[in-house]
């Protein structure tokens, strides 16, 4: 299958964003080459192999399923003035912490 360079372009708008003409060149020979490969794969007879995907096999299928642990009590690490005193800056009874945003 060949990538055009409509396509190309088609393809960094809808990512937003710009490409120069060698950029475009070189997608087009790049995207190209990855779609002649699928076409490779798809001449492949997997008939007999099983998917990749985790979980248990049964058969043929694959079945997930979910693994929680099991709920435990801790020992908590200090009573909430300790854990306060220890926090290198507070205030007003708060942990102070940098901004995120």
């Amino acid at each position: 299958m060949s990538i055009t360079k409509k396509d190309v372009e088609h393809i960094a708008h809808l990512a937003r964003i710009e490409l120069t003409e060698d950029e475009i060149k070189k997608f087009e020979k790049d995207l190209g080459g990855i779609l002649d490969f699928v076409d490779q794969l798809s001449e492949v007879d997997a008939s007999g192999t099983l998917p990749l995907a985790g979980g248990l096999f049964e058969g043929s299928l694959v079945t997930l399923e979910d693994e929680a642990r099991e709920d435990k009590e801790v020992t908590p690490l200090g009573s909430p003035a300790e854990l306060l005193d220890a926090a290198p800056k507070k205030e007003g009874g708060w942990v102070e912490v940098k901004s995120v945003f």
